[in-house]
């Protein structure tokens, strides 16, 4: 599967600023076949694992994410950029490679003592999967897991989410 997906995702250099290299997913989305592999993937890494919900990252933690909680037969809860969800939120700021974010989650996203497996595209510093770890937690939930398509080892986001849990799963590690 690691060699599938390097193959498929495409370096952007300079995205979203000079010095970044930006691991595009979008030319796995034209591959319906390798769509259904990866979630196929993403949910065995799962197995055995206790997960009341999925709470998935915007923008492209929403591009697996759905189809994964189907796979896992558990909802899925949005976790979004400031001023983007309807109902009543809670919100957390953190800091980017290049800058600073705030994501909210409706206050009724997870109930207290849920578990909680976090999905996102990639992970890199780890600073928003943090912040979204932290909004569950203010709800009363645990996190369980973490489960990423890439991981980019070498900016030591994985380092940073063993705090809440020692279960980070990812397809390709770069």
């Amino acid at each position: 599967m690691e060699s599938k997906i390097k193959q498929t995702v495409r370096d952007i250099s300079d995205f979203p600023k000079p010095g970044i290299v930006f691991k595009d997913i979008t030319p796995i989305l034209k591959d319906p076949a390798l769509c259904r592999e990866i979630n196929t993937a993403l949910a065995a890494q799962l197995k055995g694992l206790e997960i009341d919900v999925v709470a998935g990252i915007e923008s492209r933690g929403f591009l697996f994410g759905p189809s994964l909680a189907q796979l896992l037969n558990v909802p899925f809860v949005p976790v979004r950029k400031a001023g983007k969800l309807p109902y009543t939120t809670i919100r957390q700021s953190y800091d980017l490679e290049y800058g600073s974010a705030t994501i909210e989650c409706h206050k009724d996203a997870v109930l207290r003592g849920q578990k909680v497996l976090v999905h996102d595209d990639l992970l890199a510093t780890g600073g928003t999967v943090v912040a979204a770890s932290e909004l569950i937690m203010q709800l009363g939930a645990s996190i369980t897991g973490y489960s990423f398509i890439i991981a980019l080892d070498f900016l030591g986001g994985r380092d940073r989410l063993k705090a809440y849990s020692g279960n980070i799963f990812s397809l390709a590690s770069y």
